[in-house]
């Protein structure tokens, strides 16, 4: 059997990455959600929010630790597996990828020994600070990683010289046009996603009777901010969607499963597109429900499918399926949302056992949503690596197959553990409950490293 040497690296990447980005989406909306509760216990002079913030940045610096180990990976990606794509546009994403490391990273990593440390060492203000400070390091890692991103699908600000990419305006490559929609979708999403690992965990507590001031305290933060995001982030998807209809027009059709552009589009709920006959064969429509959503004009038309080369075509049924999961998620997380805070105002909300019941198990809704919108984010955009500049084809290193396939199980093999022992330790961490310490006392001495933080709270987590 022959391999294709494209097709795995693109699957070694497409592992590492989806691996890899669960858990900057939970650290940003952790980081953030942990100074939120510790600015309401500096404010009110509660115990309570203090407990649960040092309960929460046990399981921040478990994540962290995970995100900085499944991230170092993909660096060394671009040069072993996709050095052309280095060659060609590494003139501006370069710079953009060293700006996080720069500016977010460093930030992160001067603050974070505070942060996870500094319990009964400095005055609660610098602490609040240093919290603060971390979770603006986490958006801004996003910041300048979605710019890159974001770049690569919409390019903007340089000029091609001798087949490689060349920066001439560096405010118009990082503001590129739909870099200001993806970053503010994909911050929300990380909120919404650290919001409903707090909400299942609220959950959780309350029907097992244990940790339940606690417990109320994490699911009404919870509720109220998925009822209010939730339907944000339906609005931002959908601008986002307006935005890649602009630039990025067979994304859309891929996404709709859409052929013949010179009919109004039809919304397929379930489909089966076949690539090969250029057609749907099965399909539960709403007539003409992708041109209004599209073109707010029902008998709207934009392009579709076959406007382009079979060649120039996203894989449409992976696309297709991605983005419906992500919506399914989306109004899903609209409709707890709002049921939450009905049964809240009813007075309800820690009582009704089918609520909480459903709730307790949601914790995975967040993350499914995001894995699943960088699906159709990566593979709409193929066969383009940097959209109108460099295919995927053109950029792979000239690394045999079997090198790749080989270092692609080696992969799997390695995070499974990675992410086996994380889970055992968060799920540890999360039976034990907001209660004692989330680090040693002073008099134990201080540690040597950051990252130790995972381990002083994997060592809680057993119990040691």
């Amino acid at each position: 059997m022959d391999l294709d040497p494209v097709l795995l690296a693109r699957l070694q990447f497409a592992f590492t990455v989806s691996f890899h980005i669960i858990f900057p989406a939970f650290t940003i909306g952790l980081s953030a959600y942990i100074a939120t509760l510790e600015g309401l216990w500096i404010w009110t002079g509660t115990d309570r929010y203090h407990l649960i913030a040092r309960f929460w940045t046990k399981i921040f610096a478990v994540s962290f630790a995970m995100g900085v180990v499944s991230g170092i990976v993909l660096s060394y990606q671009f040069g072993t597996n996709w050095s052309r794509f280095s060659t060609t546009v590494g003139n501006v994403v370069g710079p953009l990828i060293g700006y996080e490391v720069l500016t977010a990273f460093f930030l992160e990593a001067t603050f974070l020994g505070v942060m996870l440390f500094g319990w009964n060492r400095v005055p609660p203000w610098l602490h609040v600070l240093a919290t603060v400070i971390v979770a603006v390091g986490t958006a801004l890692s996003a910041f300048w990683i979605l710019s890159a991103n974001s770049w690569m699908q919409t390019p903007a600000g340089h000029e091609i010289k001798d087949g490689i990419a060349v920066p001439v305006d560096w405010l118009s490559v990082i503001f590129n046009p739909s870099f200001p929609y993806r970053f503010a979708h994909m911050l929300t999403a990380a909120y919404l996603t650290t919001s409903f690992v707090v909400l299942a965990v609220g959950a959780r507590y309350l029907l097992a009777g244990r940790h339940t001031e606690e417990a109320r305290t994490m699911l009404r933060m919870a509720v109220g901010f998925i009822a209010i995001v939730a339907p944000l982030q339906v609005l931002l998807g959908d601008q986002h969607g307006l935005n890649t209809a602009k630039h990025q027009p067979m994304k859309i059709a891929a996404i709709e499963g859409h052929w013949d552009g010179s009919e109004p589009g039809a919304f397929h709920i379930v489909a089966w597109p076949n690539m090969h006959a250029e057609r749907n064969d099965f399909a539960i429509s709403i007539p003409r429900a992708a041109s209004l959503l599209i073109t707010h004009d029902p008998n709207g038309l934009f392009p579709g499918l076959k406007s382009v080369p079979a060649s120039d075509r996203p894989p449409v049924t992976l696309v297709f399926y991605a983005f419906r999961l992500m919506i399914l998620i989306g109004f899903a997380m609209v409709g707890t949302g709002w049921v939450g805070a009905w049964l809240w105002h009813r007075g309800r909300l820690f009582s009704t056992a089918w609520f909480l019941r459903p709730a307790a198990n949601v914790w995975w809704a967040g993350f499914v949503a995001v894995i699943s919108g960088w699906i159709v984010t990566e593979s709409g955009r193929q066969p383009w690596l940097a959209y109108g500049i460099l295919r995927t084809a053109d950029a792979v290193s000239p690394v045999p197959a079997g090198i790749v396939l080989t270092t692609l199980i080696l992969f799997i093999v390695v995070y499974a553990i990675i992410f086996s022992m994380g889970i055992y330790y968060i799920n540890r961490l999360i039976h034990t409950g907001p209660t004692g310490p989330s680090i040693l006392p002073a008099e134990h001495g201080l540690p040597s490293r950051p990252l130790s933080g995972a381990e002083e709270a994997a060592r809680e987590a057993l119990g040691r």
